[in-house]
């Protein structure tokens, strides 16, 4: 019996020491070896350059072999183009680079992205604890192609003296916006004084959930057509053209249309404005008055979307390369890191375990209005990942500005865009 157990403890302590070699092995896979020079493509503006080489340069300290260039590339739109340049002329690419979240479908179908779960297997990076729909944001098919950096949703800026000072309430459900727009919004002799609110046209993110969260399918389970020419649809555009014709709000739609609608806001020329979550810090900083979150206002969900960016690595790149970017990127989006992204840039904090610790706290206590977000972390989603989504969303984009600026029939301008659309969708 003794010697039963004793070959069995012996056996155990091989196939342990096997698979400790196993994974000692594969940690060994992804280790940089020796001096290396790497990029960081991103597309994070002029004002957080300091935070960008505070960054760099601790990641830096903590790895001396590795030599970071962080360039700016634009925005995400002039990221993309350039990425794919230099993917489709085979040139240099970057060993880590920034992407919108709605780019990683079209990146995970075309093979752009190297797939992330061995890396994250091999070095134990705690993918866990990002909340299950930001995982599935950075995911294609399955696979993690991307890890979440700086991450956004859409959010209802308000001026909270003149909540208070007017008691005016804000709007939970999408039945409560009547109430509000009248409510929020003044005038005076048909000359608006104060619009309520103002819908962000330029980017259909910003309106998408109204229409989401009235059971409208953007895209429809067969991936090939849309549900945007449905009465519920149709409802909601009806609803969103009625407003900005009773000039209770207005469609922020051409050049400098985010600009304009940042100064209005300023200036009380509106109550409120949606946006993303990120500007928080610029708008609380800019604003001569304290500045409130709410949460979108639901219908039969109360659901927002991801927005802001993920991190990934070039598929195309070496070995050395990807491996150095594994590192770069791992440091980006580790924990440590994390919470500095989220108070020095007013994105949300990432990490699960982030928000229940004490400098979570000392975060809401610091930016009270995040709570409106964390309150609702679990009713944010993934955006819509289809391969064709960019050019569905310029459609619809482009008829619903058209309509509600221009005039005429929802209806058939809602028609217009389903026939677009679906003809993207099944190309």
């Amino acid at each position: 019996m003794n010697g039963r157990r004793g070959c069995m403890a012996a056996i155990a302590l091989l196939v342990a020491g096997g698979v400790f070699c196993v994974g000692a092995q594969d940690a060994k896979k992804y280790e940089v070896k020796s001096p290396i020079q790497i990029e960081w493509w991103h597309a994070l503006e002029s004002q957080y350059a300091p935070l960008i080489e505070r960054v760099v340069a601790d990641f830096e300290r903590q790895n001396p072999n590795i030599d970071v260039t962080a360039i700016y590339q634009g925005s995400y739109k002039d990221l993309n183009e350039k990425l794919i340049a230099a993917q489709a002329a085979g040139t240099t690419l970057p060993a880590v680079v920034v992407a919108n979240t709605p780019y990683i479908a079209e990146y995970g179908a075309s093979g752009l992205c190297e797939v992330l779960d061995p890396y994250i297997k091999a070095t134990k990076f705690d993918i866990g604890d990002f909340g299950t729909g930001l995982r599935a944001a950075s995911s294609y098919d399955g696979k993690q192609v991307s890890l979440p950096f700086l991450i956004s949703t859409q959010i209802m800026f308000y001026n909270k003296d003149m909540a208070d000072a007017e008691g005016i309430r804000l709007p939970e459900t999408w039945a409560d916006m009547d109430a509000f727009m009248k409510k929020a919004a003044k005038s005076s002799g048909g000359t608006v004084q104060r619009y309520a609110t103002v819908f962000p046209g330029w980017d259909q993110w910003y309106f998408e959930p109204f229409f989401l969260n009235n059971g409208v399918k953007i895209v429809n389970k067969d991936g090939l057509s849309t549900d945007l020419a449905s009465p519920k649809a149709v409802g909601v555009a009806k609803k969103l053209k009625q407003w900005c014709d009773d000039k209770v709000s207005y469609w922020a739609y051409g050049k400098d249309a985010s600009s304009v609608m940042r100064q209005n806001f300023m200036e009380g020329k509106t109550f409120s404005v949606i946006h993303t979550t990120s500007l928080y810090n610029m708008y609380a900083t800019n604003c001569g008055f304290k500045v409130g979150m709410h949460y979108l206002p639901g219908a039969s969900t109360r659901d927002s979307e991801i927005g802001g960016c993920v991190l990934l690595i070039p598929a195309k790149n070496k070995q050395d390369v990807k491996n150095a970017g594994w590192k770069l990127l791992s440091y980006l989006t580790g924990k440590e890191v994390n919470m500095l992204w989220a108070r020095e840039t007013g994105y949300m904090p990432t990490r699960n375990s982030v928000t229940k610790t004490s400098e979570g706290k000392a975060y809401l206590a610091e930016k009270p209005a995040f709570k409106a977000v964390f309150d609702n972390l679990d009713h944010i989603y993934p955006r819509i990942q289809h391969t064709a989504y960019s050019a569905l969303s310029k459609i619809w984009m482009q008829e619903l500005a058209k309509v509600i600026i221009e005039g005429g029939d929802v209806q058939a301008a809602m028609n217009r865009a389903a026939v677009l659309i679906d003809e993207a969708l099944e190309d």
